[in-house]
């Protein structure tokens, strides 16, 4: 559950720059949305690894 906070918390704070990117056309905002994106797909597959092992246990 830990790494699901960690996923929600990341999502509050980017929600700044996707607002940023996409409704004023700032590219640095996009930078940052793109670099929290892979962040959250290290942390998707580091849940789902974590849940795979529990279910075979």
């Amino acid at each position: 559950m830990e790494k699901f906070s960690q996923l929600k918390e990341m999502l509050e704070t980017v929600e700044a720059d996707f607002t940023a990117f996409y409704e004023k056309g700032n590219k640095a905002a996009g930078t940052r949305v793109r670099n929290a994106m892979q962040q959250f797909k290290v942390i998707a597959q580091e849940i789902r690894t974590e849940v795979t092992e529990k279910k075979a246990s």
